[in-house]
């Protein structure tokens, strides 16, 4: 059996349910047997592994034992210098790796089409963001990556920059240059921190992209949960080089993670490490197969459209259908139980199965759902889309028009959409999924920001932030 089959929290938990463990401890369901009826029989079990920082079970904020072992294994498969499990998901990852590098007023420079807890971590810096605008896919219609050029230009009106922060993948799955990208930020001392989150499973290796870490970034997080077999929250974060302050990261870790970190999900991570680093030839082939064979029958449904794209994340597929927005494809596809990751006014992103041979196939039962889906379908769209995100783009990089410090000084007032634009934003306005801020507090308000919330509004997607939102209204800074 090679080191990654190994499962050391995992089967250190089975050992301890072995015991049949009488609780005078927390959590307070007593492994369970407090859980009332309703439900009970899905939590039963798992409620068993449900325990404390026991004798033998070890501590997530001073691992000496199994957890420390789960850890090493992680950090052996993926080649860093250090691996975290994060049991508050990437947010927590996020926050800590931008704490530990920026200090009060740095500038950072940060790649626009970032998950709203970057942007919140830089606030909570109270750093100086400069904002990267990404190039623009015009076959899929999304954000992509940030091109080199912009980088270098960001580099040379703002040479004191103390980070780079970038997405890699985006949500759907697209990549780009980071190599050139991370070489020409080190050749300047600036180092890379990466949202690895929905890049878990490059450490595979062809046909998936090179991940972050094998691309010499300096900290790099993933969510585990994304693709993984593992529990929602559970994610892990990878120090990659001393450009960072690997005390300050431990530290930043222990403040902004739970003190009562869940066993469930730290087993769940070591599982799903053990998982991908068993990945084996065949299970590849066996992967490659199932997914070539489900694009080719969706694709012979009438009206849809699969994208095959190079330097893509063969688990995230893109589809779109003739005449229908994403969101109507989406409401489409439920119709008959079949649940997409995200719509957006064009298309319809699935995440597909991290399959392994002997894992069931539930391609098959997904084409015939689909299949029924779209003969059932209305022929008539109801919903015009907005004009194209590229529109959002200025200058390659931008700053606030408002800096977070003057903004504590500022009092919002509410204003209609059609007084909003050319002010200054004082909230977070953010489609979710897939959580990236179409506008920033701090951030000018355009003509583009407001025809596309209306958009939004209208077909009824889901946004956080926004207090008067229903009433098409804006919260700005006068």
């Amino acid at each position: 059996m090679t080191k990654q089959a190994q499962t050391p929290l995992l089967d250190q938990l089975l050992l301890h349910n072995d015991k049949q463990p009488v609780s005078f401890h927390v959590p307070g369901h007593k492994y369970g047997e407090l859980f009332p009826g309703k439900g009970r029989d899905f939590f039963q079990s798992l409620l068993k592994l449900d325990a404390t920082e026991l004798t033998g079970l070890d501590d997530l904020h001073s691992p000496e034992g199994v957890i420390l072992e789960a850890e090493q294994l992680l950090s052996n498969l993926y080649q860093s210098k250090r691996s975290f499990f994060l049991v508050n998901g990437s947010t927590s990852g996020n926050l800590a790796m931008i704490l530990a590098t920026l200090e009060e007023d740095d500038v950072v420079l940060v790649q626009r089409n970032s998950h709203k807890s970057i942007m919140n971590g830089i606030r909570l810096a109270n750093a100086q963001p400069v904002y990267l605008n990404p190039d623009y896919d015009s076959d899929s219609m999304v954000a992509s990556g940030v091109s080199l050029e912009t980088i270098k230009a960001a580099i040379k009106l703002n040479p004191n920059a103390k980070a780079l922060i970038l997405t890699y993948p985006n949500y759907y799955g697209m990549v780009y240059n980071l190599k050139d990208i991370i070489d020409l930020a080190h050749e300047h001392g600036i180092p890379v921190l990466v949202d690895e989150a929905h890049g878990v499973h490059f450490v595979l290796g062809e046909p998936f992209p090179p991940s972050a870490l094998a691309l010499g970034a300096d900290v790099v997080v993933q969510s585990a949960h994304k693709t993984l077999p593992a529990m929602t929250m559970g994610a892990y974060l990878h120090y990659n080089n001393g450009m960072v302050s690997l005390e300050k990261l431990s530290n930043y870790l222990q403040v902004l993670q739970s003190s009562s970190p869940s066993y469930p999900i730290m087993a769940s991570l070591d599982v799903a490490r053990s998982y991908v680093g068993t990945f084996a030839k065949e299970d590849m082939q066996t992967l490659l197969n199932r997914i070539d064979v489900f694009k080719t029958e969706l694709g012979k449904i009438d009206g849809l459209t699969v994208f095959s794209q190079s330097n893509h994340d063969p688990l995230k597929m893109v589809i779109r259908a003739n005449g229908y927005s994403g969101f109507e494809l989406q409401e489409i596809f439920e119709t008959q139980g079949v649940f997409a990751e995200l719509a957006d006014p064009y298309n319809l992103l699935l995440v597909l199965p991290l399959y392994k041979k002997g894992i069931a196939n539930g391609f098959t039962e997904a084409v015939d759902k689909i299949k029924k889906a779209m003969e059932g379908a209305s022929s008539s769209s109801k919903h015009n889309g907005p004009m194209s995100l590229h529109e959002f783009r200025g200058q390659p990089a931008e700053g606030l028009a408002m800096t977070f410090k003057e903004m504590t000084k500022k009092k919002p007032d509410f204003v209609s959409f059609s007084q909003a634009v050319g002010e200054i934003c004082a909230e977070s306005i953010i489609p979710y999924p897939p959580g990236i801020p179409m506008i920033l507090p701090g951030e000018r308000i355009k003509n583009v920001h407001i025809e596309s919330l209306e958009y939004l509004l209208r077909i009824g997607a889901k946004i956080q932030g926004g207090e008067k939102l229903k009433t098409r209204e804006l919260k700005i800074f006068k």
